[in-house]
């Protein structure tokens, strides 16, 4: 189909509102992308934002919210209006999605109660150890329950005039559509969900109950909780005061059917096919993260795997490692400066791939090296703060293919360790990982690293998409627009990913033999790692 074919068909979608838009509040950015019935991106518009700390409280304005969504709702307008000579006067189904957990707390007057705290904030300590106690389930620190919890330790005196609390997403939703609902892969992160019927943990929200009864509150938990919905449920149509919200120009129309809001985890696994039980996914680039998609749930709380779930309710098993390429991209920075006081000009994607091929020549295990990535912290081996660390005994086999393996094997040495207890102990099977992220670049390398440590397939889209912000539009066609008994994994198999063209790789048994000699060298040699946080002071 030619350039004015194309242009005429999103055209036609456009004036006929037989578009879905997906707007994604990320960390950085704001993200808005309009898409056809097909999932073709007709137009995208993005807003950039930051955070602020506000009396030690990671927050965004309320201000800073609603200007970010209008002007990144405007941006996309306007590309519209560019490229298509035409406004966005109807649109087919909308949905909103944003970085998970955090806590934003409302009064009987809908009044913001307190600043609204990120998931960013680690202020919850005690709250989530005592919580994990009592429900026997890992409640991390920026689990909304943990900052609720955590106020009343603290004696907030705003605890008491809660009327409802939700996450990001849900309040863009609400506010748009005046429904108090939230999608079940966002609910998830504010408080358990029992798998079996779909909603927040009856059990456990008695627990919490009984825990705070002697506060004599005005309210029980599930009063204030949003209402949980899964993919496909209709979620309310735009309100004429969420219209004026969103457009400022008065241009779009009120009436837009909306789809569960969700979590920015739920809309990663859409828009990587990500969905369905034994798959997962693994994102590979400053930090790591992998979500794993399960059949059953785990035999008891593990404090290194986080348990949410996908937007139409299967669970997940997530491990998040705070550390992967930044020490092995600033090693590729020492061979650049190298390169330049040679008199070289340097091609950094040649850089990259050069240095990551060689390391495919390495010995099985990187002969003997060992090295710790750790820029920061990391949770999972028990560190607070971290130093980039490279240390080899007199025999090791120092060479240039080795000492990159293993700066690639230790990018993955944290997530590695999470993983096993899901493979090893849970006995978790997968059938395939999806990876994406700036780790799978230099084609076939990050790849065969990845399958080498966790023994399981791993395949790369051909096409990068348009991330979650795509994700939460395809959740809004698929609402508008599935078959009767169409689950989400048969649509996005069948009709969003079905020409998708991926490059699937098997574990190699050498490699995966390799991998499991250097992680038990890996996990001796933290007490190094330890001792370079205690005696080399930052």
């Amino acid at each position: 189909m030619g350039l004015d074919e194309n242009n005429a068909v999103a055209k036609s979608a456009i004036e006929s509102g037989k578009t879905a838009l997906g707007i994604e509040f990320g960390s950085t950015r704001i993200k808005a992308v309009l898409i056809d019935e097909n999932q073709e991106v007709i137009a995208v518009g993005n807003h950039d934002w930051e955070n602020q700390l506000e009396n030690n409280i990671w927050t965004y304005s309320l201000d800073a919210i609603w200007k970010g969504l209008q002007d990144c709702y405007q941006d996309l307008a306007g590309q519209v209006k560019d490229k298509y000579g035409i406004p966005i006067k109807t649109i087919g189904s909308i949905g909103f999605s944003a970085m998970m957990h955090g806590y934003m707390a409302f009064d009987k007057n809908d009044e913001l109660l307190v600043p609204f705290r990120t998931w960013r904030n680690t202020i919850t300590q005690d709250a989530s150890e005592k919580l994990t106690s009592l429900f026997n389930y890992h409640i991390p620190q920026r689990w909304s329950i943990a900052h609720l919890y955590q106020a009343i330790l603290n004696g907030e005196e705003h605890v008491g005039s809660v009327t409802f609390f939700t996450t990001l997403a849900g309040f863009i939703h609400w506010k748009l559509s005046g429904e108090k609902v939230l999608g079940v892969g966002d609910a998830s992160g504010m408080f358990p969900i029992d798998i079996d019927t779909k909603d927040f943990n009856e059990k456990m929200i008695a627990q919490f109950d009984a825990l705070v009864a002697d506060k004599n509150f005005s309210w029980k938990l599930a009063d204030i909780l949003p209402k949980v919905l899964i993919s496909g449920d209709k979620a309310g149509t735009l309100t004429t005061e969420g219209a004026k919200l969103l457009d400022v120009t008065g241009t779009l129309q009120a009436g837009v059917p909306m789809c569960p809001p969700e979590g920015d985890a739920g809309t990663g696994m859409v828009a990587t096919n990500s969905v369905a039980q034994r798959t997962g996914n693994i994102s590979a680039g400053t930090s790591v993260f992998a979500m794993a998609v399960l059949e059953k749930d785990l035999s008891k709380s593990y404090d290194e795997l986080d348990l949410v779930t996908t937007p139409d309710g299967s669970l997940v098993a997530m491990v998040h490692c705070n550390n992967c390429t930044s020490d092995l991209n600033a090693w590729v920075n020492i061979f650049k400066e190298f390169q330049e006081a040679m008199g070289q000009k340097t091609d950094m994607n040649e850089l990259y791939g050069t240095l990551y091929r060689k390391a495919l020549e390495g010995d099985a295990d990187c002969g003997g090296l060992l090295a710790y990535g750790y820029f920061s912290g990391e949770h999972v081996t028990g560190f607070a703060e971290g130093r980039p660390l490279f240390v080899r005994t007199p025999d090791a086999k120092f060479s240039l293919a080795n000492f990159m393996r293993v700066n690639l094997f230790t990018a993955l040495g944290a997530i590695k360790i999470g993983m096993d207890i899901l493979f090893k102990q849970e006995h978790v099977t997968l059938d395939e990982l999806l990876g994406h992220g700036g780790l799978f670049k230099t084609e076939g390398v990050g790849q065969k690293v990845v399958a080498a440590a966790v023994n399981v397939p791993v395949s790369v889209m051909k096409t990068a998409g348009e991330g979650g912000a795509w994700g939460i539009a395809v959740l809004a066609n698929y609402m508008a627009t599935k078959g009767a008994d169409e689950s989400l994994s048969d649509y996005l198999n069948n009709k969003v990913f079905a020409d998708e063209e991926s490059v699937r790789m098997e574990p190699d048994a050498k490699d995966v033999a390799g991998f499991e000699t250097f992680i038990e060298r890996y996990k001796k040699g933290l007490v190094i790692e330890r001792a370079a946080c205690e005696g080399l002071l930052s």
